[in-house]
């Protein structure tokens, strides 16, 4: 097995799907990456049993095809030494050695048996769409951070994807904060769900931020693979049934702060600091145009206040919250305002862009609210 590829290709490539990889594998050969040369084209793969992704790249010369498991690290660590250069690669199958030529150097690194690589998933039943990739990446970021990660709760550690031929539905929620996403710009024939892992759904949102291109999805009860340009992945999904929560967004919410997002978010970043660093607890105290955020922390006689202007309609309120789940939404609204609507002090407040980069778009964010000490 013998072939020549371009070092940045090849650098660039390794580096799109290395986030799969795994730092405390059980298996030693998910340490490598498989390599594959399939006629003049290089296939490879990485893989971590749950999520495997596949990046195909052109060769610059091929011979003897073939196949072989090659260290990841090291070779990741060489190719960001070169410049963009041609390296010859030489495989003995029989001893599964790999030699790297690169210019006036040769290096030489031990591979392993194909053999112990694992399989791809045989995915059949399949229901399928495609998909803008600015359409999902928005999708993926806006949700992803809001999944959780008790492991006596694995489906609220993925992100429950609801298709339907009306639109598509992204939901994600660790108990203390929840984000729904939709688009009725997109839609499938008929009406599915599923859980799919925070893991693959982190690698996606790296690779589809700022690109425009379509995504092929395909999905059945236990897997869903993803496929553009050169790269294909492969999850294996969240079993397990979704909670219900529909029924934990409120309905009516007469209290509505409306207020500068930016000004929002720096002033409770500042007054946080000084906030119980164990419950990160802000307060804020609504009336009329005034909106005071405030904090302290009695153990080290700590304390901030800050005042804003905003418009509010509704009863005077006081609401606590833990400042870091509104620092996660604000920063992920792209709204220049924002809309809090609220019932009570102890229930659930709604956090709405007020207005929506595209009108296919509707984003819901829900918080809830902290005990105050009086």
């Amino acid at each position: 097995m013998k072939f020549i590829v371009s070092s940045t290709v090849l650098s660039k490539s390794l580096q799109a799907i290395s986030g799969v990889l795994s730092s405390s594998n059980t298996l030693p050969i998910l340490d490598d990456f498989l390599f594959q040369l399939v006629d003049k084209d290089l296939v490879i793969t990485a893989s971590d049993l749950e999520t495997t992704m596949t990046v195909t790249i052109p060769t610059i010369k091929a011979e003897e095809a073939g196949i072989i498991a090659i260290p990841a690290k090291i070779l990741i660590d060489t190719l960001k030494t070169f410049a963009d250069i041609p390296i010859i690669f030489t495989v003995n199958e029989e001893n599964f050695s790999v030699e790297l030529s690169a210019g006036e150097g040769k290096y030489k690194m031990a591979g392993h048996n194909s053999e112990e690589f694992p399989k791809l998933p045989v995915m059949e039943s399949l229901s399928s769409l495609t998909i803008d990739s600015s359409v999902l990446g928005r999708a993926v970021s806006k949700t992803v951070f809001a999944t959780g990660s008790d492991e006596l709760r694995p489906v609220m550690s993925g992100v429950y994807c609801q298709f339907s031929p009306d639109d598509l539905t992204f939901v994600a929620t660790d108990a203390h904060k929840l984000v729904r996403y939709r688009r009725t710009d997109a839609s499938t024939p008929e009406v599915s769900s599923f859980i799919i892992p925070k893991k693959p759904l982190n690698q996606l949102k790296t690779l589809l931020a700022g690109q425009e291109f379509s995504v092929a999805i395909e999905y059945n009860q236990t897997n869903a693979s993803f496929s553009f340009e050169n790269i294909n992945l492969i999850c294996r999904l969240i079993e397990g049934r979704y909670p219900n929560y529909e029924a934990v967004i409120p309905t009516d919410n007469p209290n509505v702060l409306t207020v500068d997002r930016m000004s929002f978010l720096n002033s409770i970043k500042r007054v946080a600091l000084f906030a119980n660093q164990s419950t990160h607890q802000i307060r804020l105290k609504i009336s009329g145009k005034e909106l005071v955020i405030s904090s302290e922390d009695v153990d080290f006689s700590n304390e901030a206040r800050e005042r804003l202007n905003c418009n509010y309609d509704g009863n005077d309120m006081e609401i606590g919250f833990n400042s870091r789940f509104l620092l996660d939404m604000l920063g992920n609204i792209d709204s220049d305002e924002i809309r809090l609507e609220m019932s009570a002090p102890n229930r659930a407040g709604i956090l709405l862009p007020i207005d929506n980069p595209s009108e296919h778009e509707d984003l819901l964010m829900l918080v809830m609210p902290v005990m105050l000490n009086q």
